[in-house]
């Protein structure tokens, strides 16, 4: 019995780092309709950068090394990551966001048949480029960029948003 209790709490304390690891990181959440609604809820009031990108867009790395860069320089900065991709690739997009220092960020990844409903919703004037990255100031105006943006452009948002 005691051996058993004994291997029991060497296994729970090899098994705990894991599991808070697991807890610290967001999960990827299911875009679709209304989504985008609810990640401008959930930061009432707080400037944002939602980033659309994909595990196969060529520039879509350099944007989100830029945005790993950009968090560690401002940590208290929310950067929300949507992949256009598939829920089955979840794994490929958790591990990329990750290693782009991007891991505890919100993660969603379009989850409708039909994306272009998503995109529509998103934007009316987007039509699938990546990276396609809005800049959300507090009261929820945004800036839309396709392609890398221009570091100017996002050294003045954080300048006039973020303190």
């Amino acid at each position: 019995m005691k051996r058993g209790a004994r291997l029991f709490a060497v296994l729970f304390a090899l098994l705990l780092p894991a599991v808070a690891q697991a807890e610290a990181r967001p999960q990827l959440r299911p875009f679709v309709g209304g989504s985008l609604e609810q990640i401008q809820a959930e930061r009432a009031g707080k400037p944002f950068v939602l980033a659309l990108w994909s595990a196969t867009c060529t520039h879509c790395p350099a944007e989100l090394k830029a945005l790993g860069q950009l968090l560690k320089r401002t940590p208290g900065l929310e950067v929300v990551l949507v992949a256009t991709d598939t829920p089955a690739e979840s794994p490929q997009l958790t591990r990329l966001a990750a290693e782009y220092g991007l891991g505890r960020q919100a993660q969603w990844v379009f989850a409708d048949e039909q994306p272009e409903r998503l995109r529509f919703q998103i934007d009316r004037r987007w039509y699938g480029e990546l990276p396609r990255t809005y800049l959300y100031d507090g009261q929820h105006r945004r800036e839309a960029y396709s392609g890398l943006i221009p570091a100017a452009q996002l050294e003045r948002w954080l300048a006039a948003n973020v303190k």
